[in-house]
């Protein structure tokens, strides 16, 4: 039985009622254009079948990412090393307590100072975060890229290495322990359902402990096919951690100042 599969073709959803609708020849066209779960239909006071067993079933793929490993041929690939944050007793553990994931523990603590470059002017870090899944879909072409785009900016990049249990606060703890310039981090994004694949980099000017989101940066919804791909992101990011370095600030901080305002 052990190769048994079952793989059914998705319901499709059962026409919403147009008898309100002003535009019903528009509602195709509605629906290919959002992700949203717009016009499900109803039986009744409960959900249609066929809208009820997707949402189960993209629920299921949200749990899978979740629990999801980063594959460790991928770190290979890109020679990344593996420290791991306070999280001890795994996933729950992790999903339980936010706290953990912001801090590196002890060992990683070490393995980052005998290992990374210090005081790169870009320190890029990988970190599974809520989706491993989307670290895998989106490391191949962003990474590379990332640092084509920094080298032709000119800008000295640290050694790259991977988090396990990352939340974006770690930011803080790899800029207290490289001395780099500017940080990003790239990280898998809490998965909606059915969608696991997205990509988040978070930016942030000189980081230490105590600092919070009001100094960080992001550019979200990385992904192939809808989203922001990849190789654009790759410049995206460089042209922020460019004026991030011109104004020696990030965040609101460095809003303000780009807007002449009191910093």
């Amino acid at each position: 039985m052990d190769d048994l599969r079952i793989d059914l073709p998705e319901p499709p959803l059962r026409p919403v009622s147009t008898g309100q609708v002003s535009r019903p020849h528009a509602l195709p066209a509605l629906l290919d254009s959002t992700a949203a779960r717009i016009l499900a239909g109803r039986a009744g006071a409960r959900p249609a079948t066929a809208a009820l067993l997707r949402f189960q079933a993209d629920h299921a793929i949200t749990q899978d990412a979740l629990h999801y490993p980063l594959p460790a041929a991928l770190l290979d690939q890109f020679d990344l090393f593996t420290v791991d944050t306070e999280v001890e007793a795994g996933r729950a553990e992790y999903l339980m307590r936010p706290d953990l994931g912001r801090s590196i523990n002890d060992a990683g603590r070490r393995a980052i100072q005998e290992r990374c470059r210090p005081g790169a002017d870009l320190q890029i870090v990988v970190g599974d975060g809520l989706s491993a899944a989307a670290v895998e879909a989106n490391l191949p072409l962003l990474l590379p890229a990332l640092l084509r785009a920094a080298e032709a900016a000119g800008l000295a990049t640290g050694t790259p290495f991977f988090i396990r249990n990352a939340r974006v606060g770690v930011l803080n703890d790899i800029g207290a322990l490289t001395g780099c310039r500017v940080a990003v981090l790239l990280i898998g994004e809490r998965p909606g359902l059915g969608r696991a694949r997205s990509l988040s980099a978070y930016l942030a000017y000189r980081p230490r402990p105590g600092h919070t989101d009001a100094e960080r940066d992001v550019i979200s919804n990385i992904y192939l096919d809808g989203g922001v791909d990849p190789v654009s992101a790759a410049a995206s990011i460089v042209h922020l951690a460019g004026r991030m370095l011109t104004a020696e600030a990030s965040g609101v901080r460095l809003r303000l100042l780009e807007r002449g305002g009191s910093a």
